[in-house]
């Protein structure tokens, strides 16, 4: 029946993955005060279904939604989610900032409206947007549509101005209170917040600190002159390390002047959003200054390696580095952050805007933002080279630490004239990035608006070329693969340009395979791998070429020329130490072995594939091969031993979610739609309607990691069996994963 490869009858829209309920950030330092506006904030949430906390900068519009939300958690049993808008620069990526954020992976060839409406459906759910001020059309339109296309969803913004959209409900944020109000909103023994505010912030950095008589009236003046905004207070205690509260106080006059430019009649917020981030900056060093300055340039964290490349040069020698910057994670203006591969920094949102002022004025962000764009090109090239080898695993980590930086990098040249040829360069060498670890559909974005900026038929562009076509084909997208891969094959041709031309006769073979033609596919990936022999090319990419020749001659009905294949691709794997395309070589070998009646040694290759595959976070790969553990759990599993008929289903399902994060189920292909297709049919004639359609939405309802749990032998649930579930074991909420690192 034809489009009978799609989906089965009655079988629920895909739902990729779903977050955690509850999982916000945790917070790290006490919260202070708040407690009329976390009243006011709750009355407002329980009545409106849009509220916006609006306020300066360093008010704390931040964590007072954070805390709101958290305690409001019980009323959205379908998700409270933190969605990080400061970051966003692009209006056209907010939809997909929300889809990162819920973990609902955008790598779907479909709008992320469309997709956040579907998998949200008939959910009650509150939405947390932080940090709207940039994009107040985009944040109001995304708001009001989601709102209009999901009754149970209440969203929570944060935004230096109101988003004015329909529905909306305001809490105007004031600083802490800086004076003692008997029974008014004051702290425990009557102390203003802003004091015990500083007192507690003190306490971390200078343990001897207390609150005394002898300098409650110092600290008092002192929060009083920095208007109780929390952030200014914060920054005054972590410069106790080197001033009393007197001598903080008494540095306080020039800096007011100075940094409003004397001017009465600016807007108290910016004033006072000025005044402390310049009393900060005051504070500093000539050369600290500097560094501050250029540091902004970073989006998200850095590490000391990429601060003394990027930030060395003209007044800083790159050896100052260092010290400089531990300088300013004394003055709380860079912080400090653990990861796996050491530390690593990072500028808070408002003190990157400021030391972006800076910048400007000093007329270094054009040359600042190059030298960024050189370091993020090396991380990516760097990244490229050592994705086939045994660090395979620490590259996939260490570019997803580097991603809001290349998004940067990439942005940057994409806005800049004349950086076009650079902008084709980035996006196609992250190609194993995107392709890797879970990023189709941004990587099709960046491409396919580099290739709209110039068509000089380059080197770059050809690289482009092949990317996109690639990225387009994993997704079933082969309408726009086809005319992208053929630019580049006809470009290679007329340029000479053979390493070009293997990856587009290669890339086309990945067609004509998933388009259900795999004679011709052969007959392409034969030809590229003589082009790769002939240029001396091996990489992850040569080894799926084998691996798909392999596949298309046993599409073809010729398992022995497969398998040779296969054996080959596995062979240099082991030898070079290759995990991503080695779990593609052990999906193939598992479906060899499956056709063979090996069934032990196919669940056991399958299961070791989709280890790997769920260490690089590649959904494709996921999928497919808990569709194949689905066929495979249908077997007999000895003499007498029926297969478990209910367990395939609920993997089938569990894929069948994970499909739609990736784009057309089966890449729209009949030849790898067999093992489902083969799988359903002896589930529906051994299972009764009811336990047919009750197991597909067990599994359904499982997230990723859940899903994979299950199809490597665990239970993929927290809890035990639904009464009367028959032989589908699986709570009817979905298991929490932990969030992921993006």
């Amino acid at each position: 029946m034809a489009g009978d490869w799609r989906a089965q009858p009655g079988e629920p829209a895909a739902w990729p993955r779903e977050p955690e309920p509850g999982r916000l950030p945790a917070e790290v330092t006490g919260f202070v005060g708040r407690q009329r506006e976390l009243a006011e904030l709750a009355g407002l949430l329980a009545g409106a279904r849009l509220v916006t906390v609006t306020g300066p900068g360093g008010v704390g519009k931040s964590r007072l939604a954070l805390r709101a939300a958290a305690r409001a958690a019980d009323a959205f049993p379908d998700g409270t989610w933190l969605v990080e808008v400061a970051p966003v620069q692009d209006p056209l990526r907010l939809g997909r900032a929300v889809l990162e954020a819920l973990r609902l992976a955008d790598d779907a060839a479909r709008p992320p409206l469309d997709l956040l409406a579907e998998r949200l459906s008939g959910r009650r759910a509150l939405l947390v947007l932080d940090g709207c001020e940039h994009l107040v059309q985009a944040c109001a339109e995304l708001a009001h549509a989601l709102l209009r296309a999901l009754p149970g969803l209440r969203v929570l913004t944060t935004s230096r101005a109101a988003l004015r959209a329909s529905g909306e409900h305001l809490l105007t944020l004031a600083p802490l209170p800086v004076d003692p109000r008997p029974g008014g909103p004051g702290g425990p023994g009557g102390l203003p917040d802003a004091v015990r505010l500083f007192a507690e912030r003190a306490r971390a950095v200078l343990p001897s600190f207390a609150l005394t008589e002898a300098n409650a009236e110092a600290v008092g003046l002192l929060c009083r002159r920095l208007d109780g905004i929390p952030l200014a207070v914060e920054l005054a205690a972590g410069r106790l390390r080197a001033l009393s509260v007197e001598q903080i106080s008494a540095r306080l006059d020039d800096r007011f002047r100075l940094l409003t430019g004397g001017s009465r009649t600016a807007l108290p917020r910016h004033r006072t959003l000025r005044t402390t981030i310049g009393w900060s900056h005051e504070l500093c060093t000539v050369q600290e200054r500097l560094l501050w300055a250029r540091l902004s340039v970073f989006a998200g964290s850095f590490d000391l390696e990429a601060a003394e490349y990027v930030c060395a040069g003209d007044g800083l020698e790159a050896e100052d580095v260092l010290d400089l910057l531990d300088e300013l994670v004394g003055k709380s203006v860079v912080l400090r952050e653990d990861s796996a591969f050491g530390v690593r920094f990072r500028l808070l949102d408002t003190l990157r805007d400021y030391g972006g002022q800076w910048l400007r004025a000093a007329g270094e962000e054009q040359r600042l933002l190059r030298r960024h764009r050189d370091w993020y090109l090396g991380v990516a090239t760097w990244g490229e080279v050592e994705w086939f080898g045994p660090r395979q695993a620490e590259t996939a980590e260490r570019t997803e630490l580097a991603h809001p930086n290349l998004r940067a990098a990439l942005e940057f040249c994409l806005a800049e004239p004349g950086e076009e040829q650079i902008a084709l360069l980035l996006a196609g060498t992250l190609w194993f990035y995107w392709v890797g670890c879970g990023h189709l559909g941004e990587g099709r974005h960046w491409l396919d608006r580099a290739l709209a900026l110039d068509r000089e038929p380059t080197e770059a562009r050809a690289k482009a070329l092949w990317a996109t076509g690639h990225l387009a084909t994993l997704q079933g997208d082969l309408e726009a693969a086809r005319p992208a891969l053929e630019e580049c094959r006809r470009q290679a041709l007329d340029t000479g340009d053979d390493r070009a031309l293997a990856y587009a006769v290669h890339r086309q073979g990945s067609v004509a395979l998933i388009g259900d033609e795999p004679d011709r596919a052969a007959e392409l990936f034969e030809e590229a791998l003589w082009h790769y022999r002939t240029i001396g090319e091996l990489n992850s990419t040569v080894v799926l070429a084998m691996f798909e020749l392999g596949l298309a001659y046993l599409f073809q009905g010729d398992p022995e020329s497969g398998e040779l294949w296969f054996g080959q691709a596995r062979e240099l794997c082991e030898e070079h130490g290759e995990q991503w395309a080695y779990a593609y070589v052990l999906y193939a070998m598992a479906y060899a072995h499956w056709l063979d009646g090996a069934v032990r040694a196919a669940r056991a290759l399958a299961r070791e594939g989709l280890r790997l595959n769920h260490l690089f976070h590649d959904l494709l790969g996921i999928a497919l091969a808990i569709d194949l553990l689905a066929l495979l759990e249908t077997e007999p599993g000895g003499p007498g031993a029926p297969g478990d008929l209910g367990e395939a289903r609920v993997l089938q399902g569990a894929a069948h979610r994970i499909w739609g994060a990736v784009g057309l189920p089966f890449l729209g292909s009949r030849s790898f739609f067999g093992p489902h297709r083969e799988c359903a049919e002896r589930a529906r004639a051994g299972l009764t309607a009811q336990e047919y359609e009750r197991c597909y939405q067990a599994g359904a309802r499982l997230d990723l990691d859940a899903a994979v749990s299950r199809a490597l032998g665990g239970s993929g649930s927290a809890g035990g069996p639904e009464p009367g579930a028959g032989p589908c074991s699986v709570p009817s909420a979905p298991t929490p994963a932990p969030a992921r690192n993006s």
